[in-house]
């Protein structure tokens, strides 16, 4: 176990959290964040009471008391807006690893709704991946996706636009138009982009939630500090912790 710091927010007394939590306490230093009556043996972990975890969490890994943290069940709205405030930025780039059904590990951005809706964020998600990628042992080919293969250009000025976007960003990053074929896409490509944040939403609730795959957690990747996002859907934390203590040891 190293020394490092793993803040995790707890805001529902569910036991699919706790459990996270409790296997894999033998690796990881964690600091729980919550509002809530908790009890664990021992000193690990360590349980930080206090009105707004989600507040406290993010001050937490800005004063480097912390040297990663991971949403866990808090509510997004405030803690993103505090992270954001603490990162100096308007918007977060978040980068979701996905394991489907069948064992295909893949990160796939976007995935929020309000991100990647121009040529110029989608070159960023690519960018901001690929180290991450290598540093999971995921491939770091990018797979770029738009509204429909190359032939359907000329039936909607829509679908039209995310083809003429993707074939851009493939050409300007050394990234593949792998067209609307996602599912061809992740058999050799670990890195797959979305054409906006509401399909990349919608593939990652499609995958983790109605189709027995797995999100592992969402990195920030425009931020200054280690940050995990994850549902308060997700079936399992306990990756999303590894991961963020993975990245904190860079």
């Amino acid at each position: 176990m190293t020394n490092l710091i793993v803040g995790i927010g707890v805001g529902e007394n569910n036991e699919k959290i706790l459990n996270s939590i409790n296997s894999v306490r033998d690796k990881v230093r964690i600091r729980i964040f919550t509002s809530l009556d908790l009890e664990f043996n021992g000193t690990n972990p360590e349980i930080h009471k206090c009105e707004n975890p989600e507040e406290a969490l993010i001050d937490a890994l800005y004063d480097k008391s912390i040297d990663a943290a991971v949403r866990g069940t808090l509510p997004a709205n405030k803690m993103m807006k505090n992270l954001k405030r603490h990162a100096g930025v308007s918007s977060l780039e978040r980068a979701a690893i996905i394991e489907t059904s069948d064992g295909t590990r893949f990160l796939l951005a976007p995935v929020g709704v309000d991100e990647g809706w121009t040529v110029d964020e989608k070159i960023s998600f690519i960018n901001a991946s690929r180290p991450v990628a290598k540093k999971f042992g995921i491939n770091d080919r990018v797979a770029v996706l738009s509204g429909g293969r190359t032939g359907d250009l000329g039936r909607h000025k829509i679908v039209d636009k995310t083809i003429t976007d993707a074939i851009e960003i493939a050409e300007k990053t050394g990234a593949d138009h792998c067209e609307i074929l996602i599912e061809d896409a992740v058999r050799q490509h670990g890195i797959i982009i979305a054409p906006d944040g509401i399909s990349g939403n919608l593939i990652f609730r499609t995958l983790a939630l109605l189709g027995d795959g797995n999100a592992h957690g969402a990195p920030v990747l425009n931020i200054d500090r280690i940050f995990v996002d994850t549902s308060r859907a997700n079936k399992d934390y306990s990756n999303a912790i590894l991961i963020a203590e993975s990245l904190a040891k860079k």
